[in-house]
């Protein structure tokens, strides 16, 4: 089995996902005319003129908000607002200020240690791709006929490719399976915006390498993949971490895998996956009987889950994947495929609350989605893509605040970032799920089954933290088995909402609970 080794300043980092036509808009980047106004209901095709001088301008809102690392949507050259039709992989879009505005950002982010992450979509390209227009406008006198999946017996007898299928074809066409005879190529999940690349074909492989390549060396962090199981080759994936590693060592690879990912995890291809099972937990758990189970992000089901269930589901995903990959995975409640979490959970704004403490003390990278922090709410694309409101007016200031401390607390903390997780406690009556996380100086051998390794050299003295989620509607008494983690009489203060709780006939007690509420405790 290959050694994994997974960056180190992924292990500490708090990410924030950006959507560049989004988030913010510099009068220092020219607009072209017909943009949506900024604050009306986004459009499945309209853009708002967001731009990456925009987000240079914020950096010190995402600075006091504790972010450390960035993961933007595409901003390759597109003409789509959401950019996954890339018509040109070296040039950043012109409406985001292209190049010089990237680097710009670039160095600004870095000069604040803010690590940045860009979007990588090699599974297709667009209609505008230059090796698929040539295709499309010589046919089979084409020399990049291999670069994509052609009829190329039709292109022989002189027929045209239906790029642009009437809206009736197209509706009937997405996801029939059927796009290579409709069309007269493959397009990923049959929308004919998106043909597929050939990925066998070394020409196409050797683009997409020097395409990772090129934008590693130009000083980006790393890259999250879209669709990565749709090339379905592990050589490519592997040869691509190779090429990445090679340029920068601390490079992340994180890909866009929604379920078990077992398969990409085993230190050769990538080092984490977007941990969509963590965000379905958290809604399902947080969310409770206020969660909107006729939605179905991803595809998948929702369903409210009780304590023990929810523990269970988090005993599950631990086990899923080597520790070195768990402490990376990017930890996320909500993202631009799905449905706000707010808006899935009805806008209960305590459910946000408790699932953001919850994912900031949690093993791996929490991940914001651009304005959850606020408020913001939308349901599936493109509702869930609105633009971010700069008018602080209407922010929900308390729910930002919640954010801001527990992402400090976060960073406060080595136990929280690197230390070992062990359940502790659950009860279905109340709703109450106990668990603590604790660093130690060097790898000790754990007494515990459920105890997962991990350590924090450098980090001092060892820190336990027991961390109490109260997800009822009523206050509770807390009763906490100690395991061994604190000698009998320790005082334990709330780190989070203040009051102290003690270690007596090795349970941890003496402090109520609010209802939907939580507690963080330190000797």
């Amino acid at each position: 089995m290959t050694n994994i080794v997974t960056p180190d300043w992924v292990k500490d980092a708090v990410f924030y996902q950006i959507f560049p036509d989004r988030f913010a808009r510099s009068e220092r980047v020219p607009k072209p005319s017909n943009l949506e106004p900024w604050d009306a209901p986004p459009t499945i095709y309209g853009f708002k003129g967001g731009d990456l001088l925009g987000v240079a301008e914020r950096l010190d809102y995402l600075q006091e908000l504790g972010i450390t690392a960035i993961y933007f949507n595409p901003i390759f050259q597109s003409t789509a607002n959401h950019r996954y039709h890339t018509h040109d992989y070296y040039r950043v879009d012109p409406i985001l200020g292209g190049n010089e505005a990237f680097r710009e950002f670039l160095d600004a982010a870095h000069a604040r240690s803010i690590r940045v992450v860009l979007d990588g979509v090699f599974n297709h390209a667009s209609r505008g791709f230059y090796q698929f227009n040539h295709a499309l406008e010589n046919g089979p006198s084409s020399p990049y006929l291999d670069w994509f999946f052609f009829d190329e017996e039709r292109l022989r007898a002189g027929e045209r490719l239906n790029c642009y299928p009437s809206p009736d074809e197209e509706q009937c066409l997405t996801g029939s399976n059927s796009s290579l005879a409709e069309l007269g190529y493959q397009a990923w999940w049959d929308l004919p915006a998106l043909p597929k690349f050939n990925t066998d074909t070394p020409a196409v492989r050797r683009f997409i390498f020097d395409v990772a390549r090129y934008w590693i060396e130009f000083g980006i962090d790393g890259w999250r993949l879209d669709v990565p199981e749709e090339i379905d080759d592990d050589a490519f994936w592997r040869e691509f971490r190779s090429v990445v590693k090679a340029a920068n060592p601390e490079a992340y690879i994180v890909g866009e895998i929604w379920f078990n990912a077992h398969r990409w995890l085993q230190g050769d291809q990538f080092d984490a996956v977007m941990n969509y099972i963590f965000g379905r937990a958290c809604l399902s758990f947080f969310g409770g009987e206020r969660l909107d189970t006729t939605q179905r992000p991803g595809g998948y089901e929702l369903q409210p889950l009780s304590a023990v269930q929810f523990a269970d589901a988090v005993d599950h995903l631990l086990s899923l994947y080597d520790w070195e990959v768990t402490q990376v995975q990017l930890n996320l409640l909500g993202s631009h495929d799905m449905a706000r979490f707010l808006t899935l959970v009805q806008g209960d704004r305590e459910a946000l609350k408790l699932a953001t403490l919850f994912q900031m003390t949690f093993p791996g990278a929490p991940c914001v989605y651009y304005g959850d922090e606020i408020g913001m709410e939308g349901f599936d694309d493109p509702d869930c893509r609105r633009a971010f409101p700069w008018d602080e007016a209407r922010w929900d200031h308390d729910l930002l605040a919640w954010f801001r401390r527990a992402i400090a607390l976060r960073h406060a903390h080595p136990a929280l970032r690197r230390g070992r997780y062990l359940r502790l406690h659950t009860d279905d009556g109340p709703g109450v799920y106990a668990f603590a996380r604790q660093c130690v100086p060097s790898p000790q051998p754990s007494s515990f089954a459920l105890l997962r390794t991990g350590s924090c050299e450098g980090e001092g003295e060892t820190e336990t933290l027991v961390v109490v989620m109260n997800n009822g509607p009523a206050a509770c008494d807390l009763d906490v088995p100690a395991r061994d983690l604190f000698a009998e009489g320790t005082t334990l203060r709330d780190l989070w909402a203040g009051g102290q709780a003690r270690v007596i006939a090795g349970r941890i007690t003496g402090l109520t609970l609010p209802p939907r509420s939580g507690a963080v405790l330190a000797a």
